[in-house]
């Protein structure tokens, strides 16, 4: 498994090696001891989701807040996304920044985003299906979104319209919100 960090201290991308033959194709998809050593500390998932999307669906910025925040580790199991990680750590050089990656079935790359950021994805993809390892329970009175389309954020989802949801639409300016991380 390849590992890259990206602009956003902690947030890392994940590429399995692919191994291809007459009969398709295997990758490991997920392995314990490899995940801690590339991200530096014991992490253990609690529980997985799973999600199906028509296109154009947008999903987020969601969170949760101490001592329910979450980490993430995602993927694409069908279809594909623009996946965001948003820095919501109030000490780090990189608050309120964010970054931006494509998964897909197609890449296999998965994106380990750790407690103290917020999440979204753009379904690119009609009937895209989006898994992910949660390293703490749903907990929904600590659930909080941050408006996707924040002017603050600069969020290049490259729709103008996307389907969201009526809770996502009822959610939190960036400049209001005052981060416990």
């Amino acid at each position: 498994m390849v590992t890259e960090q990206t602009l956003l201290a902690g947030v890392l991308v994940f590429t399995p090696r692919v191994f291809s033959d007459n009969r398709g194709s295997f990758f490991e998809s997920f392995n314990h001891r490899a995940f801690e050593s590339a991200v530096g500390f014991p992490v253990q998932f609690v529980q997985d989701n799973e999600s199906v999307s028509h296109q154009h669906v947008l999903r987020g910025l969601h969170f949760q807040l101490p001592p329910m925040a979450q980490g993430k580790l995602v993927r694409v199991v069908k279809g594909s996304v623009v996946d965001v990680a948003v820095d919501l750590r109030k000490n780090s050089t990189t608050y309120g920044k964010h970054v931006a990656v494509q998964l897909s079935a197609e890449n296999k790359k998965q994106l380990w985003i750790p407690p103290g950021f917020a999440h979204g994805f753009l379904s690119l993809e009609e009937g895209t299906i989006f898994g992910y390892k949660c390293t703490n329970y749903y907990a929904p009175e600590t659930e909080c979104t941050i408006q996707w389309n924040d002017p603050e954020l600069e969020i290049n989802w490259g729709v103008e319209a996307p389907i969201i949801s009526a809770k996502d639409q009822d959610s939190l300016l960036f400049h209001t919100f005052v981060s416990p991380f």
